[in-house]
């Protein structure tokens, strides 16, 4: 019987392209398998630039903590497909990774009542994830938009309970448009007539073409700014929501762009009150809160064993200019309270902005490793292109083999403690916890 890798592969087949956005391919196949997605508990369906990966943790762990049976949709995965299927438990019981035999089930019958239509991996998958969530009970579905929003195969979701819009900016241009309004209307495509939509903090280009499309398809809109804010204030969070003013505990993810994050989840948070989040799950969430590879310590393992005792190293798999600037902040505060040369090693994927994800870190950089991203799905940079992306924003650069050559030429060439950062791609993040555990990566 073939296992869960035989059938991505398979059906990475079924079209020439890995992406191709459109709704009609999904709603064919959904029809075939009887409609699972009609059949699904409330749905938060969550899309943006950065941070929808972050809100959804955050409302995942507002939900568990009020006691709700939480299925969770995410891509792309790190280290196991298995992590973007999250199936609710049984009562008392926490959700999990979809299992290999469940896999295994949901894609070969998807596979069969495809019966070799052209469609997308991504699509098919999907299908195979709305099949699984609607054979298990649960309180609500958090489903995290792939790519875009309008033509993206989770908004075949006609009605869903809520919606939320992240940070919105420049990336997958060559798909969504080359302008910030081209992509905040590929975004706000999940907008539904009668649906409210929690809107985070906005470029202002961004948020008029959000209201724009919100006033057309009549949708209610809570805008940060004008509905809601956050801010940290004396080693708290402070929201305010409406007339409501929430004094909360900081979340437990490292930033200052995790105060929005955590801003708009509390937002979603209190507009979801009939399934129960009170203040008290909205203090756990937040505190209770775990999103790998998102300004993650790694201070266990074998790239930790690496490096002389003293330094630090950190993982963070943004990618684009918008996640450059806020990770380039949070290492500046980190610089602030515990001083320490920071150095990166850095992957990233071909068709991403390097220069504009690195630009911030000059001048607080010591210096950036470039490395290759193997058996990544779409070609990356490579690594001496990267360097050279790095030289053109006035950082020192230099390429290695691998993280882990990387990192002891830098133990050599740097003795005493030092700080490094890991970053540029989801795809290198992911192999570098899987090496950490010690598994090879399922390739996305």
């Amino acid at each position: 019987m073939p296992d869960s890798d035989d059938l991505l592969t398979a059906l990475k087949q079924l079209h020439p392209k890995l992406i191709d956005l459109s709704l009609g391919r999904i709603e064919r196949l959904l029809a075939k398998l009887g409609n699972p997605h009609h059949k699904l508990p409330p749905v938060i369906h969550i899309a943006g630039t950065n941070g929808k990966g972050s809100v959804t943790a955050y409302l995942k762990a507002m939900l568990e903590a009020a006691g709700k049976r939480v299925h969770v949709y995410t891509s792309p995965h790190l280290v196991r497909f298995h992590e973007r299927i999250v199936v609710a438990g049984a009562h008392g019981e926490a959700a999990g990774p979809i299992g290999e035999a469940g896999l295994v089930d949901v894609l070969t019958r998807t596979q069969a009542v495809n019966d070799g239509d052209d469609i997308t991996q991504f699509e098919i998958t999907t299908a195979a994830a709305f099949l699984a969530f609607s054979e298990q009970e649960a309180d609500v579905l958090l489903l995290e938009v792939g790519l875009g929003g309008r033509l993206d195969a989770t908004n075949v979701i006609a009605k869903p309970r809520l919606c939320v819009l992240t940070p919105i900016s420049l990336d997958h241009a060559e798909k969504l448009g080359a302008t910030l309004p081209a992509i905040a209307a590929e975004k706000a495509g999940i907008l539904k007539p009668g649906v409210t939509a929690v809107v985070s903090l906005q470029d202002a280009e961004a948020a008029i073409v959000i209201a724009e499309t919100a006033k057309r398809t009549g949708c209610p809109l809570v805008s940060w700014g004008q509905d809601f804010d956050a801010y940290a204030q004396r080693g708290r969070l402070v929201v305010q929501y409406g007339e409501q003013l929430l004094d909360l505990p900081l979340p437990a993810l490292l930033g200052r762009h995790q105060i929005v994050n955590a801003g708009t989840a509390v937002a979603a948070a209190l507009e979801l009150r009939d399934l129960g989040l009170d203040e008290h799950a909205i203090e756990q969430g937040l505190t209770r809160v775990k999103w790998p590879a998102r300004m993650q310590r790694l201070d266990h393992g074998l790239l930790p064993s690496v490096l002389k005792a003293g330094s630090e190293l950190w993982l963070d798999g943004g990618h684009n200019p918008a996640a450059g600037q806020v990770l380039a902040q949070t290492l500046a505060d980190l610089e602030e309270r515990a001083p320490r040369p920071l150095h990166l090693v850095c992957g990233m994927m071909g068709l991403k902005d390097a220069a504009g994800f690195l630009a911030p870190f000059a001048g607080l950089a010591r210096s950036v490793t470039t490395v290759p991203i193997p058996g990544a799905h779409e070609a990356p940079h490579a690594p001496e292109t990267l360097a050279q992306a790095a030289r053109s924003v006035g950082l020192k650069a230099e390429t290695a083999a691998n993280v882990e050559a990387a990192l002891r030429r830098l133990d050599k060439d740097h003795p005493g403690p030092k700080r490094i950062l890991i970053c540029g791609s989801l795809y290198l993040a992911g192999q570098v916890l899987a090496q950490q555990e010690g598994v090879t990566a399922q390739s996305n």
